[in-house]
């Protein structure tokens, strides 16, 4: 068994987890300050994990509770709320809504490692357990929260490993295609999330691509052309992408207005408390998201103003030439990846991203 995690996870059985990877936990912010929401994050491979359940614990806050309670002062009880109820979604919808698997850490050894197996003193004493109903997860992980939300507690791990239970080995081999075989990819020395790992975090499903549906590879030879497979379903959280794969729509207009973003391979989240931004073609004229990129550097949640209504004076201006990155905050290029052409307001803010 621990030989085909480190395959779904490395793609061989002698890779472990590094010394970044091993410090990772979710670690809120000082609970009733303006950042009370926010996940600390490193920069690292597990960023990519921890944001998305930023994502989540921020859908929890602004869209799971009662209309008047304000979400930039959280207390330290809502925070544990929040993000046991972000780390049950995702583990929930990779069960396919029928079942979820939380793993933590034992004293003893559960597992009998092999004879060539590399130990981490760690993964062998995993125990697993299962549940059939959703708040019966959510129970349990609240009960546990320490173990995800500690220092030394290995949470990003425990909570990696847990999402690999829930949605099963052989589901993520059918979601996989020719062009993904494991969820991890070695990058600078550090072991970084694929899309397919992104795609089975946001949408429940590991599928390598960011389009929707299925297409075919541009393999000449029709006997080898297999499907690629990309995003079957609108999920509660969305994903931008800042480089020349085009994000399909799945992703782009997620059900909540709540996106991950990817722009040169970090990690940040952006969201607007109007959820009716994304049902009602009206509020898209001029409004404001809200962005907070997870490092401790940032004091304050980011409000930007985004007018799509761009004037044709001010889009000449605007026009892009030459390297755009150059011109303009690469958070503003990634946003207009779904708001084509807007203009974008820090609101005095120094554009930093």
């Amino acid at each position: 068994l621990m030989q085909s995690i480190r395959n779904i996870l490395f793609g061989n059985t002698f890779h472990i987890f590094n010394y970044e990877w091993k410090k990772s936990f979710f670690k809120f912010r000082e609970p009733f300050s303006d950042m009370s929401y926010a996940l600390e994050t490193e920069r690292g491979g597990a960023c990519a994990i921890q944001m998305v359940v930023q994502a989540y614990i921020i859908k929890y806050l602004l869209f799971n509770r009662p209309m008047n309670s304000d979400m930039m002062t959280v207390g330290e009880k809502e925070q544990r709320k929040a993000l046991a109820a972000a780390l049950t979604d995702i583990l929930w919808t990779a069960g396919e809504e029928q079942t979820a698997t939380v793993c933590l850490v034992t004293s003893e050894r559960c597992f009998t490692p092999h004879m060539d197996y590399k130990l981490d003193n760690f993964t062998e004493r995993l125990q697993l357990f299962t549940f059939k109903k959703k708040d019966d997860v959510k129970s349990f992980i609240c009960e546990h929260i320490q173990c995800f939300k500690d220092e030394g507690s290995h949470g990003t791990i425990l909570f990696l490993y847990s999402l690999i239970f829930s949605r099963t080995i052989d589901r993520m081999r059918a979601d996989f295609d020719c062009t993904t075989t494991h969820l991890l990819h070695v990058s600078l020395g550090n072991f970084v999330c694929r899309q397919a790992l992104l795609n089975l975090l946001l949408t429940g499903r590991a599928t390598p691509h960011v389009f929707n549906g299925a297409s075919l590879n541009d393999e000449q030879d029709e006997a080898l052309a297999q499907p690629l497979h990309g995003v079957l379903t609108r999920s509660h959280v969305g994903y931008l992408l800042w480089n020349r794969e085009q994000v399909g729509s799945m992703l782009k207009t997620p059900k909540l207005p709540i996106w991950v973003c990817n722009i040169n391979g970090t990690y940040s989240v952006l969201f607007s408390p109007n959820r009716s931004l994304l049902s009602d073609w009206k509020m898209e004229h001029l409004f404001h998201l809200y962005f907070y990129n997870g490092q401790p550097t940032q004091l304050n949640t980011t409000m930007l103003t985004i007018d799509t209504h761009s004037h044709h004076w001010e889009a000449e201006n605007n026009d892009i030439q030459g390297d755009p990155e150059k011109k303009f905050p690469s958070v503003e290029m990634t946003i207009r990846t779904k708001w084509e052409g807007s203009v974008i307001d820090w609101n005095g803010t120094v554009p930093f991203f």
